[in-house]
């Protein structure tokens, strides 16, 4: 008989997480309290209760071909970057495609998570659910929580004297929809994340005049990179990855911080970030810097005090008659259905292995998908996540040790404080590449380059200097897809696609060069391995 999983969540990380379970002979029940799947990326007009929300213009800051699923790329004629609308559009394609809406059930609100009596033995647990005003109760094998982190809103109101005595009105971006309501008013944008540069950019089109105040700044990047290619297809490539970990840390970080000014000086703008030696995720905005040096965005230092109608700022200068302030003040994120003794968050952090199991469960049972913000695309991350969770569900994978899991946990912290600090928005951080190959590794999944050059020379050379995309994870081992090869072949293919609209003439001189190039360069690479290993 099949282990039953109870999903929490339809969202990206429900979805996949469905999908792993029937992957593995798994038999999932997934619990969505709204009437829809697509989580974060279904827009409604109102915030919901228990649901993330986002304004109607959110765009993705990944790209299409490295943040779709492994198994299932996007259509070639998506844009790169696409409108929430589209991206949903994709999450059906792909429900449809694995047929995971009958594994749902909408409505359905989960009320507790509690380890069955003989938890020890069975690893099972008791959940109870709430539909229509009725409860029930059902035992399963195994939990997968699928929540996300955009739920709780933070506002720091204590941060900002005055704020009590304010007459104008004040919310958090979750509650911003559109930019209607705020022709001619004065508005100040709390943050530096990308909500914050997002709405800021929106309301500079009606509003009389929009602030932007940051405490420590940020490096602000274009979704458009070298060449005219979407950023992370050149930026998360194994060859670079491999670059940025061999280099010295002082190094790495005038290299990052030089990378982060080619576009514009950011000091002269005002966004430099506080701590320049952190590995803070950027923002992606592409327009802005244009907004700022076209005066219609003002950046400020972080809002020291608040009176009845004017926001005083750190540096002392002033913001009269404002209108509106947007607390982009970020997320915290909390398990109500599970108790203390299984996950307890302190300080916005969940003490969990790899960022997916508690460690002091007697049985891994549980797993957490999702709970994290890569220097990437998320998707990918999840799927991978899910995917290793359901093979330790079934025995197939096993964990380490308790204390061996403590360590990594302790480790792993270090490691993000060192890399992108002890901000409390910073505490999901991860890296990419190295985070997806760990999880590749338990779900036996890990692409290995060196073998594949010997046996399929193109594969390996456009796998190593190419995107790292999802589709490598999906060449070998369990769920293998027999179209992974193709996938990886033809994506600088599918990147061009939506852009090339009008076609040019043009010469392929300049792509032969460049792969004959990358030869060159990954034989020259080889060649100092071998050297460093005499």
């Amino acid at each position: 008989m099949a282990k039953r999983v109870a999903v929490i969540g339809s969202g990206v990380s429900g979805l996949t997480s469905i999908k792993g379970c029937l992957d593995e002979g798994l038999e999932p029940t997934c619990f969505e309290r709204s009437d829809d799947i697509g989580g974060l990326w279904r827009f409604k007009d109102k915030v919901e209760d228990g649901r993330a929300s986002i304004y109607q213009s959110v765009f993705t800051n990944s790209s299409k071909e490295m943040s779709c699923f492994s198994d299932f790329p996007m259509p070639e004629h998506f844009p790169n970057f696409l409108h929430n609308t589209r991206f949903l559009e994709y999450l059906r394609l792909y429900a449809k495609r694995f047929d995971l809406g009958r594994h749902i059930r909408f409505k359905t609100t989960v009320v507790s998570v509690r380890k069955c009596h003989d938890f020890p033995t069975t690893g099972q647990w008791t959940v109870v659910t709430e539909s229509d005003g009725k409860q029930e109760s059902a035992t399963f094998d195994a939990i997968m929580v699928c929540m996300g982190h955009h739920i709780e809103s933070h506002i720091p109101l204590q941060s900002f004297p005055g704020i009590e005595k304010f007459k104008g009105q004040y919310f958090h971006s979750r509650e911003y929809k559109t930019p209607e309501g705020f022709q001619g008013k004065t508005v100040v944008v709390i943050g530096m994340g990308n909500s914050a540069s997002d709405i800021a950019v929106e309301l500079c089109q009606t509003a009389k005049r929009v602030t932007l105040s940051t405490r420590g700044g940020s490096w602000v990047m274009s979704r458009v990179y070298d060449d005219g290619y979407p950023w992370d297809t050149i930026f998360h490539t194994r060859f670079s990855n491999l670059i940025r970990s061999v280099l010295p840390w002082p190094l790495l970080k005038r290299v990052y911080e030089r990378k982060m000014n080619t576009w514009f000086n950011h000091e002269n703008y005002g966004l430099v970030p506080l701590n320049r030696a952190l590995m803070k995720e950027p923002v992606f905005n592409d327009d802005l810097p244009s907004r700022i040096l076209c005066g219609s965005v003002a950046v400020r230092p972080i809002v020291k005090e608040f009176t009845e109608t004017a926001a005083i700022f750190e540096d002392g200068t002033v913001e009269e008659n404002v209108d509106v302030v947007i607390f982009a003040t970020g997320y915290g994120f909390s398990f109500p259905f599970l108790e203390e003794s299984v996950i307890k968050v302190e300080n916005n952090e969940a003490p969990l292995y790899k960022h997916v199991f508690p460690p002091k469960l007697e049985k891994p049972t549980l797993a957490v998908i999702g709970l994290i913000q890569p220097l990437g695309p998320i998707m990918p991350n999840a799927e991978l996540q899910a995917r290793w969770a359901t093979r330790v569900f079934k025995g197939l994978t096993e964990l380490p040790s308790e204390s061996t899991m403590m360590a990594d946990i302790v480790k792993r912290r270090e490691k993000r404080i060192k890399w992108f600090g002890t901000s409390r928005s910073q505490t999901l951080q991860t890296d990419h590449i190295e985070y997806l190959d760990e999880l590749a590794e338990g779900a036996g999944a890990r692409p290995r380059i060196l073998p594949l050059l010997l046996k399929d020379p193109r594969l390996a050379l456009t796998m190593y200097f190419g995107p790292c995309s999802p589709f490598q994870f999906r060449l070998t081992g369990p769920g293998k897809w027999d179209g992974a090869r193709n996938a990886i072949l033809t994506q600088k293919a599918r990147i061009i696609k939506p852009t090339r609209t009008r076609e040019v003439r043009g010469s392929s001189d300049h792509a032969l060069v460049s792969y004959w190039l990358a030869v060159l360069g990954l034989l020259a690479l080889l060649a100092a391995v071998f050297v460093c290993l005499q």
